[in-house]
């Protein structure tokens, strides 16, 4: 079947195919431009021998027909050069919103999401800036864009425990806290942080199937709930060393007999630990008295140097660090019962101590005078914290 003639006919001279011909064998140019190249010497009319037609041209240089009839158009249109190295120029964009557009939607990402709502979505946005007369028409990629250059996401939200301003009595104990975090490591005087969490019993209903090739763990989303327990958590950060009970309650004797295994047992030959937690009622030398008789009482709590962070300080005991740990390295999957929690936590902190894994503080009273400022009644500070504090990372 003969080929119906093109529009754009290729004809080269005898000098253009030598060039081609040269360009070729070298094979130092783009892929892209060696490929056209091809296809002018095979769509040429005036070589001699059988010519291709654009179909064959396209199926053995693997690409569209037409491409193929691009390139005829650029050579005839515009030159060999064009017809080798052109691309299509990128058309600029024509702006969906302007100036007062972007400006109505920053608004209205930041004010509160419509009620029966819990948070802006990017289509929720862009239906909204329609509903509200702004614009005519909006896609929520275009929001998606906006957002994005402006560096909002109003579908984010973060969580930080700090308290009003002007608090004295938090600056008091966080600088308490601070300074024993700068003390050395010293094994007569071991820092140990000790907090508390609960955690859920939970069983499985149907047994779950394990990973297969193409096909990942699956587990039956019933579940059977179980009792909660509590842990108790001491962690010696320059040491790299934790302990960790369960208990079935959280009462004072509870703390009080977590507390004489961490001196007798754990620390036996050490003059006094330095201890830091928080303002829990259960967590008291009182729960010594309340506990074993008075003399036993004396000597638990004589043994104690206790530091407490402030109200709405948690962030500054190291512990939590480790429950952090512990909840996303161990905890994060469903336990039956007390005795399999047990085993595992046993596990992970016996891999955890073996690792020698400490915490390194960088959060000092300095960066707390700057960061803070505004907690200090003295200094009477204007600004606000507008993020949570890094102080910590584990190595």
């Amino acid at each position: 079947m003969q080929e119906r003639p093109h529009k754009h006919e290729v004809a080269l001279t005898e000098e253009q195919r030598h060039v081609l011909h040269q360009f070729i064998s070298k094979g130092k140019a783009p892929a892209r431009k060696l490929a056209h190249a091809r296809v002018l010497l095979k769509i040429d009319r005036s070589a001699p021998g059988p010519r291709w037609t654009d179909e064959h041209v396209a199926e053995a240089f693997e690409m569209s027909r037409y491409t193929v009839i691009r390139i005829r158009e650029r050579f005839v249109t515009n030159g060999l050069e064009d017809a080798l190295s052109h691309r299509p120029h990128t058309q600029t964009r024509a702006r969906t919103l302007d100036g007062e557009q972007e400006a109505h939607l920053i608004a209205l990402s930041c004010s509160p999401c419509p009620e029966g709502q819990i948070r802006w979505t990017l289509r929720l946005l862009a239906h909204h800036m329609v509903e509200l007369g702004y614009v005519e028409q909006v896609s929520y990629e275009t929001v998606r864009r906006t957002l994005k250059k402006t560096k909002r996401k109003p579908w984010l939200k973060q969580c930080w425990c700090i308290p009003p301003h002007c608090d004295a009595r938090f600056v008091w104990h966080m600088e308490d806290v601070l300074e024993v975090y700068t003390r050395p490591y010293d094994e007569r005087f071991p820092q140990i942080c000790m907090d508390e969490s609960g955690r859920q019993l939970i069983a499985e209903k149907q047994e779950g199937r394990p990973m297969q090739p193409g096909q990942p763990e699956r587990y039956d989303y019933s579940y059977a709930q179980g009792p909660m327990l509590n842990l108790f958590l001491a962690c010696e950060p320059l040491a790299g060393t934790r302990i960790v009970k369960v208990t079935e309650q959280k009462t004072s004797k509870d703390w009080a007999h977590f507390m004489q295994e961490v001196i007798d047992v754990h620390y036996p030959h050490a003059e006094k630990i330095v201890l830091v937690m928080d303002n829990l009622a259960t967590h008291s030398p009182a729960a010594f008295y309340h506990t074993f008789p008075p003399a036993e009482a004396r000597r638990l709590a004589s043994k104690l140097e206790i530091h407490h962070t402030p109200l709405h300080g948690s962030w500054l005991n190291m512990a939590e660090i480790e429950f952090a740990a512990l909840a996303r390295q161990c905890l994060a999957r469903r336990m039956a019962t007390m005795e399999e929690l047990e085993h595992q936590i046993a596990c992970w902190q016996k891999q955890r101590n073996a690792a020698v894994t400490t915490v390194n503080w960088r959060f000092t009273t300095t960066d707390a005078r700057i960061k803070l400022k505004r907690l200090y009644p003295s200094l009477k500070a204007t600004t606000t914290d507008s993020e949570p504090v890094d102080v910590a990372n584990k190595v």
